[in-house]
């Protein structure tokens, strides 16, 4: 008889999740390898090693919180080897999409024998819409899980190799990545636009989410930080990220803001978002990675929308 393992892509859908009463265990994947640096051999030493230096100094993690809900979690996942089905859960943006590469390398190398499928949420009607699988009702995602994809060995090949793109040290080699539609993954294309985003724009040294919170800030009269923070949250397009996320943005780029009490930029800050100043000597970091490669070590080209090196 086959056995059923559930890998979701959070605490929150994990408990969701238990609310449907679906046959198998559940694992969470508790980690958000968008951002910081990320090694290709998922869940060596040396990969949570990385990971977890990198929580602690930027998020300050606890070793004693890192083992217990990441690692311990991790954990349990090598512990379930029994079950030859696997569900993967995740979601549409930049955020899921990275961790959910992850998984399959993991999954490639360690769990061979498995059928591995997909519910992946997303595009849910004919509106532009993209929704998180919390934003979907009971019956939404039950017809979801009976329609789930099966990765073919092809797809899951692809997404390790997406993966090993990810994780080397020069972002040009997955802008030349165009064959996403030949395989299961329907939002990974706009993912990996949204990654290359990330790098700073030419025209003013800051990325595109970076201008983003500048432009919002600009725009929309805010009344404080937290206005601040729920209006990027909001107006983020599909990078997925939490508070926690943005508060380090909007920190990077305090001395661009006169006051965040109303939310007010400086005049320098509004020359850079026009592109009349460039901010990339001021912001430049040469500690900061996006998967394996140094962000200040790419500048995006938005006329040519290509990546150059430094």
């Amino acid at each position: 008889m086959s056995s059923l393992l559930h890998i979701t892509n959070g605490d929150s859908f994990t408990q969701r999740l238990g609310n449907l009463r679906l046959k198998g265990d559940v694992i969470t994947w508790r980690e958000m390898l968008c951002e910081g640096p990320t090694l290709t051999n998922v869940g060596s030493e040396s990969f949570w090693k990385t990971r977890f230096e990198f929580l602690n100094k930027n998020y300050k993690v606890s070793k004693s919180s890192f083992i217990e809900k990441t690692l311990k979690e991790y954990r349990s996942l090598c512990n379930h080897k029994q079950q030859d089905q696997i569900v993967l859960w995740f979601e549409y943006d930049l955020f899921c999409q990275v961790n959910m590469l992850a998984v399959i390398s993991w999954l490639k190398t360690h769990r061979k024998y498995a059928e591995i499928t997909l519910v992946c949420s997303g595009k849910e009607d004919s509106s532009d819409k993209l929704y998180g699988l919390n934003e979907l009702s009971d019956e939404q995602l039950l017809k979801r899980y009976e329609n789930k994809v099966v990765l073919k060995q092809d797809d899951i090949e692809y997404a390790d190799y997406v993966w090993q793109l990810y994780c080397s040290d020069n972002p040009m080699r997955l802008e030349n990545l165009t064959d996403f539609k030949n395989y299961q993954f329907d939002y990974l294309s706009e993912a990996v636009t949204s990654h290359l985003h990330r790098f700073p724009s030419i025209k003013n040294g800051l990325n595109a989410m970076e201008n983003n919170i500048l432009q919002l800030s600009l725009d929309k009269n805010l009344k404080d930080k937290k206005e601040l923070l729920d209006t990027v949250l909001k107006n983020q397009g599909t990078l997925g990220f939490g508070d926690s996320q943005y508060e380090r943005a909007i920190s990077r780029l305090k001395p661009l803001f006169n006051s965040f009490n109303p939310v007010k930029l400086t005049q320098k800050g509004k020359s850079i978002l026009e592109g009349q100043t460039n901010y990339y000597a001021n912001i430049q970091d040469n500690n900061v990675y996006l998967g394996g490669a140094l962000k200040y070590n790419f500048l995006y080209n938005n006329n040519s929308d290509r990546i150059l090196k430094l």
